[in-house]
């Protein structure tokens, strides 16, 4: 036992000794940011950086890498990558860059499609200084309003609304005025969710550690043994509320924000859980400008290092040499393929993208890439309504928060029913909706946009649902389909009208619907989902966790963004760090903590304190 104690202790301290030293460049070691400037509104000005497409004349000369999608994890890499002087091409298919951060404008609308709220963002933090350094201090940020979140449970008849204040004391206090009784549940929640969220680091650990160590703390049982992040990951979510309190209405609240990752809390780990609670616990914050301002002040910086992020460059395939290396991938312009090269080649295209569509066939079939595909399945459907209101925020009712409505507290059910239900069913019976006002949230949307207000509203949907229209033109399909998008969009509406009192039919200057269909043709997700791969439980295995990492099976070809780390724009850009850290041979984690202790020292001193 002793021997196996002292081979133990060697091993971590290997790990450590590996994951916490590394020679390579550091990309936040200059202060790069700068005065703010002014913020650009014309939409010309934005197009020419947003909106850049691809010519094969525009391919800059001796790239350091090519990056497959431009959604955060890949932007955020390849800034990571300019600031150390290397040269990135960044290739988009969609007409715009952003991924899931770029917004679309309809009868002078602006609409977000995937950045509703962000956490973690006080001035101190990693994850801010890091943000505030990837984009030169340009990216500004206002905080939502507190309570931040409504959750609402019940039928109109029976109705309960709950707030949800940010806060690592206010959030507690403030739900045990609602649940009186239910203190010692509410401590012991918020005790194990700061916790296994805190613990999130172990994930990064075992993605960058050497993979016969990973694999040997895999199965030893050790990863479990020592870390509470996957002690815990084999939990669900109803099995640990469950256990804290009988009170439904309670267990509803403890759950409500499974929507952000995707899985009903009977299918959810409670890593992944407690970690989106820790993201939000000191507040919820929206990009100044709208979400297209992520990249908008991203791609300057890629720029300036002899980068381009060039769009409508659909990849359709990444190219190898005899040796089975990536060496570049192929753009189809029109019919015509254009080849171009780099000796690196990272997808952030999504996993089952880049194994089953951008390789060869006889490379999809190496057991190594197999294994992979079989330890993930597809995520679940999303369901966006985007509404344009004529009125302001006042006039409407709206706040800089989110409601989140559910038509009961039995979420497992609810969700599982209307899921597995015929869409004729389901269209009438739609359980949960996030919503949520852009233009409420944006200070600087009323200088844009005088008298208008914008609603997004997200929930999911079966992608099997939609499936026979997949193959038709995204603005034209069949009239079937127009049919079925209506009934969701009528459905929707009922319900944020009786939650909205003064949003009426006749305020409505605009609304439609995306689903999981259009989400394929927008985003290029396999089965229309939101967060890329499925968050349940099998996704936070240590076996996972070690397996899929930046390095694939095959040499010089690397994975960033959700499908590599965890879902949503932080988990994104916590893939991209991962991958960099591979890339560059330096654990970039730790440098985003001791640039925001080298931030806090600065401004410190700048206030004379």
């Amino acid at each position: 036992m002793i021997g196996v104690a002292i081979i133990c202790v060697v091993l971590v301290i290997f790990i450590l000794k590996y994951v916490f030293s590394g020679s390579g460049p550091n990309p936040f070691e200059t202060d790069t940011r700068e005065p703010l400037k002014k913020m650009v509104h014309d939409r010309k000005e934005r197009k020419k950086v947003l909106k850049q497409g691809f010519l094969a004349s525009k391919v800059p000369d001796n790239l350091d890498a090519i990056i497959i999608g431009s959604g955060v994890g890949g932007l955020g890499l390849a800034v990571l990558l300019a600031k150390v002087g290397k040269k990135v091409l960044v290739l988009e298919q969609h007409d715009r860059a952003g991924g899931c951060c770029h917004t679309f404008t309809e009868k002078d609308f602006e609409f977000d499609v995937g950045i509703h709220y962000i956490g973690d963002l006080l001035d101190h933090k990693p994850f801010r200084c890091m943000l505030d350094s990837m984009t030169n201090g340009q990216l500004q940020w206002e905080p939502l309003e507190n309570p931040f979140e409504q959750i609402v449970l019940g039928p109109p008849e029976n109705r309960r609304q709950y707030p949800i204040y940010s806060g690592r004391t206010r959030f507690p206090e403030e739900l045990k005025k609602c649940f009186p009784g239910e203190e010692k549940a509410i401590d012991e929640y918020l005790r194990l969710v700061k916790k296994v969220g805190r613990s999130i680091w172990h994930l990064a650990l075992l993605k960058l550690c050497p993979l016969p160590a990973a694999k040997f703390l895999v199965y030893t049982g050790l990863a479990q043994r020592l870390s509470l992040f996957f002690k815990m990951s084999s939990r669900s979510l109803t099995e640990v509320v469950n256990e804290l309190t009988e009170n439904k209405d309670l267990r509803a609240v403890f759950s409500y924000i499974f929507g952000t990752y995707g899985n009903i809390p009977k299918d959810a780990s409670f890593s992944i859980h407690s970690l989106l609670v820790t993201h939000y616990l000191n507040g919820a914050w929206y990009p100044k400008g709208g979400a297209s301002e992520i990249a908008y002040h991203m791609i300057p910086i890629i720029e300036k290092a002899g980068g381009a992020v060039l769009v409508r460059a659909p990849v359709n395939r990444i190219l190898f040499n005899d040796a089975k290396e990536a060496c570049g991938v192929s753009v189809m312009k029109g019919q015509e393929e254009i080849h171009i090269r780099a000796p690196m080649v990272i997808s952030n295209a999504g996993i089952f993208n880049t194994y089953q569509k951008l390789l060869p066939k006889e490379l999809q079939a190496m057991p190594a890439i197999q294994q992979q595909l079989s330890m993930m399945k597809n995520g679940i459907g999303g369901l966006s309504v985007f509404v344009g209101l004529n009125g302001t925020k006042e006039e409407l009712g709206l706040k800089a928060n989110n409601y989140w409505i559910f038509a009961e507290n039995n979420f497992d059910e609810l969700v599982e029913k209307y899921m597995n239900a015929k869409r004729e069913v389901s269209v009438k019976n739609v359980p949960l909706l996030f919503v949520g006002s852009p233009s409420a949230k944006d200070p600087t949307w009323e200088e844009r946009s005088p008298g208008k207000s914008t609603l997004s509203v997200v929930s999911f949907a079966n992608y099997k649902w939609f499936e026979e229209w997949k193959d038709g033109k995204v603005t034209n399909r069949a009239a079937e389909y127009k049919e079925l998008k209506q009934a969701f969009i009528d459905s929707v509406l009922d319900v944020v009208m009786s939650v909205f009192p003064k949003i009426t039919r006749d305020k409505i200057e605009y609304i439609d619907a995306g689903t999981p269909i259009t989400n394929t043709h927008y985003i290029r997700t396999p089965k229309g989902e939101f967060y890329g791969a499925d968050h349940g439980i099998a996704r936070f295995s240590p076996e996972l966790g070690a397996t899929v990492r930046p390095q694939t099976p095959l040499k010089n070809l690397y994975l960033t963004g959700q499908d590599l780390f965890v879902c949503g724009f932080a988990g994104a850009l916590a893939g991209a760090l991962t991958c960099g850290s591979v890339i560059l041979n330096r654990n970039l984690h730790l440098d985003t903590v001791a640039l925001a202790k080298k931030t806090k020292l600065m401004n410190n001193k700048l206030k004379g304190e």
